[in-house]
């Protein structure tokens, strides 16, 4: 069984990224991470991005705002018989200030930062891919 999630990796006029850090007592506790979550039944991807956003954050997201990044994938565990699908977007805009609703703590990180932050181990390439995703949309002039 395949479990989607998405991430979202907010990005500041400035080029910070927010990241958040998991709570302690759940898998990977304590580590950096991007914010997001599962996709429910019948959702699509998208919708759960913007959804997981609203919840985790307070932010609102349009769906033209959000930006196809990279993705990573999970092999089953011993005797879980699931993987995950971690999909990444980016988003340069908002509405709101984001605010940590579950209490969760976040910062607003440097992109030469990034890789030196404890992610969990599918965040990892992502953080690299969004990286290299910046340069290329920097390159680009967008």
């Amino acid at each position: 069984m395949i479990l989607p999630v998405v991430a979202v990796a907010l990005l500041r006029n400035d080029g910070h990224i927010l990241m958040q850090r998991r709570p302690e007592g759940k898998q990977h506790g304590g580590l950096w991470e991007f914010p997001g979550g599962k996709v429910d039944p019948g959702e699509g991807a998208g919708e759960a991005a913007l959804r997981e956003m609203e919840e985790e954050l307070g932010v609102g997201l349009e769906a033209g705002a959000l930006m196809p990044v990279s993705f990573a994938h999970s092999e089953p565990h011993e005797g879980a018989g699931r993987r995950i699908l971690l999909l990444l977007y980016a988003a340069r805009v908002w509405r709101g200030d984001p605010v940590a609703r579950e209490g969760q703590q976040f910062s607003w990180v440097a992109p030469d930062a990034l890789l030196d932050l404890d992610m969990p181990p599918l965040d990892v390439p992502l953080a690299r891919d969004l990286l290299r995703w910046i340069a290329a949309v920097a390159r680009e002039g967008k």
